[in-house]
């Protein structure tokens, strides 16, 4: 009886064995090492909304031609767009003249009047401070970001959630660990931290006892069990990685985003994951977080999602199906 036992066991274990090798092989054959996007033709270029004229984006590759660019990653914001937009630009115009800065607005395929809201700033700032990048179809927030963020001007690159859960001031603490980490100001020299590979990241996990007390505690389960899904399969140099308060410098962004592949909810935990695995230099700053009604992600589901995501990154990095850019280029 107990050989049966355990040949059945060793039969079971050779069994799971193969299939987990069957679907590595498979995984390899069918992914690609690089993302592979796609745009639409009318994706690639803005509006001047007074004129009615066309201009196309300037590409990541491109030098930096302002300080700072503001990515803002909106789905479905007409509501809460406005406070977080006049937020930012205040505090943006109340920086000296020299400071020169750009809001990109990406509406992630939007079936309500997003895009027209963000035109709306358009015409009052005018385009060199305000575009509005609109996508056909929805992508994710990991896609509105990276499509944001290669279509930017600044030496540093900020992404910044639509729902203005975060105090847009606080910007400058992250600007502070920005200079320590790359040894320069890029207010006053931008080519020496463009040129420089840095991640800044904000943080609320100052804030996780306090959420605690106001959940049930099921959705502190999730989030314990999110949190050791992460750290597990990923980032562990974090405690928060989902906050969507991120300053970037200009190489960082060309070569993370290079090799990032998830575009949904997942996606910071990719860009962290490589960042991490290219050795580039990042830190975490505690912001002022709000919660804000209208959040898309829904928690169960979502969950499921990121959880699937995570696993998904770390085996197709393990094994090779997905790879790194080269962090010289």
């Amino acid at each position: 009886m107990d050989f049966n036992v355990l040949t059945l066991l060793i039969y079971g274990v050779f069994i799971a064995f193969a299939c987990f090798i069957s679907v590595c092989i498979v995984v390899i054959i069918t992914t690609a090492p690089y993302p592979i996007i796609h745009r639409a033709k009318e994706e690639k270029c803005f509006i001047n909304p007074v004129s009615g004229e066309k201009h196309n984006f300037p590409t990541l590759s491109d030098p930096h031609s302002v300080h700072l660019s503001v990515v803002v990653p909106a789905y479905n914001e007409e509501v809460r767009l406005p406070p977080m937009l006049d937020e930012c630009l205040e505090y943006l115009q109340s920086r000296p003249t020299k400071f020169k800065y750009e809001v990109i607005v990406v509406s992630d395929g939007s079936t309500d009047k997003t895009a027209q809201v963000a035109r709306e700033y358009t015409k009052k700032y005018g385009t060199d401070i305000v575009r509005v990048l609109e996508l056909i179809t929805n992508r994710g927030k990991g896609g509105a970001v990276r499509l944001g963020i290669q279509n930017s001007r600044g030496a540093a690159i900020l992404f910044a959630d639509a729902d203005g859960a975060t105090k847009f001031s606080d910007l400058s603490k992250l600007e502070a660990s920005l200079n320590l980490l790359t040894g320069a100001d890029y207010a006053s020299n931008p080519e020496d931290v463009s040129g420089k590979a840095a991640i800044v990241c904000g943080s609320r996990a100052h804030l996780e006892q306090e959420a605690i007390a106001s959940r049930s505690y099921f959705r502190t389960f999730l989030m314990y069990g999110f949190h050791f899904l992460v750290w597990f399969f990923a980032v562990r140099s974090l405690r928060d990685t989902q906050c969507g308060f991120k300053l970037l410098t200009r190489k960082a962004a060309k070569v993370c985003f290079a090799s990032m592949h998830v575009e949904r909810w997942a996606f910071d935990v990719e860009l962290l994951y490589i960042a991490e695995r290219l050795k580039i230099p990042i830190s975490e700053i505690a912001v002022n977080w709000t919660e804000i009604e209208g959040s898309k992600v829904v928690p169960v589901w979502s969950w499921l999602q990121m959880g699937r995501d995570l696993f998904l990154i770390w085996l197709r990095y393990r094994i090779g199906a997905w790879k790194l850019a080269d962090k010289s280029e």
